[in-house]
């Protein structure tokens, strides 16, 4: 097989997106979540992180992970991707649970699969310059699926809100080890990371499918199996999901930066991608300089309240959609 083929891209969609909330809250006063809105009224964070996966991945091996609770907001959009590649959690229990179910999905169906995971809330500017340390760090895999390649962004500035990750030693495919990994540190120590020659951890990362559950297995073991079971169940009973849900009800929240990451920083390599506009937009503040950004830019913003693109406007310049573009256009 080639390596397109035997990469799977994955989008985390399923986030709650509560610090938000107060931007992304309609006229009829239900909250949006912010991957199924727009900054720029030209598609939504989904549509757009499913491009990014495209990009990198075929289609039939592009997988979205979604909320049941948002079920209004994706059922129509995402009808154009296999059905098995829409994988809904019961409820949000932390994005390491996430990528848990998210993986044990794709390996039921492709038990040597390489994966990539693409958070659902990012803006980029300049896409073309991200893709390119994607597919640098899919490349890493290709040599060594034993280790989590992660895609690290040049700074624009220190913001304590972000994860760092401080590069080390250049391996000869490129790479870098990481001598550190920071989540959220103070804001001193932000400036000082960002001086040192830290990079902001994008949480786009990849990794060799098997090898990547066994590194879960070796922090969250006992959910590894029964996820895993439950799984196993719902595939011979009906209703289909109730094993599943079941678990999830018990399950703790588990963040996958600071379990996984932080405690397997040995097995990290890092891709620098240069600025490249990329904003993780999980604050209002964020929010608000990618909008500066965009008016800087000089971005011609669409049209207002069109009730044909199903998108309104809440604040100056940021709107959410009630639906995203279908993920065949």
């Amino acid at each position: 097989m080639s390596a397109r083929q035997e990469l799977w891209a994955v989008v985390l969609a399923a986030g709650d997106g509560t610090r938000l909330a107060t931007l992304t809250t309609n006229a009829r006063g239900e909250r949006v979540p912010k991957q199924y809105c727009s900054l720029d009224g030209r598609g939504s964070l989904l549509h757009r992180a499913l491009q990014r996966a495209r990009r990198i991945a075929a289609r039939e091996r592009v997988c979205v992970i979604v909320a049941e609770s948002h079920r209004r907001f994706w059922c129509e959009s995402l009808s154009g991707l296999p059905p098995g590649n829409v994988i809904v959690q019961p409820s949000n229990r932390g994005t390491a649970n996430g990528v848990l179910l998210s993986l044990l999905s794709i390996l039921r169906r492709d038990s040597l699969a390489r994966v990539v995971f693409l958070p659902a809330d990012h803006h980029v500017r300049d896409e073309p310059k991200l893709a390119i340390a994607i597919r640098a760090a899919i490349h890493t895999l290709a040599s060594d699926a034993g280790i989590l390649a992660l895609v690290g962004i040049e700074p624009d500035e220190p913001d304590p809100e972000l994860g760092y990750l401080l590069p080390g030693g250049t391996l000869p495919d490129g790479s870098r080890l990481v001598e550190k990994f920071i989540e959220k540190p103070a804001p001193s120590d932000a400036q000082e990371l960002v001086a040192a020659g830290a990079l902001w951890n994008s949480f786009i990362f990849g990794a060799g499918g098997p090898e990547l559950l066994e590194g879960i297995r070796h922090h969250l073991g006992w959910i590894v199996s029964e996820m895993t079971a439950a799984l196993a169940r719902d595939s011979h009973s009906l209703p289909a999901g109730t094993a599943l849900s079941e678990l999830y009800r018990a399950l703790p929240g588990v963040d996958f930066s600071r379990t996984i990451l932080a405690g397997s920083v040995e097995s990290l390599r890092v891709i620098a991608a240069p600025r490249c506009g990329w904003c993780d937009l999980g604050t209002p503040q964020r929010v608000a300089a990618a909008l500066r950004r965009l008016q800087q830019e000089s971005v011609p913003p669409p049209a207002r309240n069109s009730a044909s693109s199903g998108v309104t406007s809440l604040i100056p310049d940021f709107r959410f959609a009630t639906h995203v573009a279908h993920p065949g256009a």
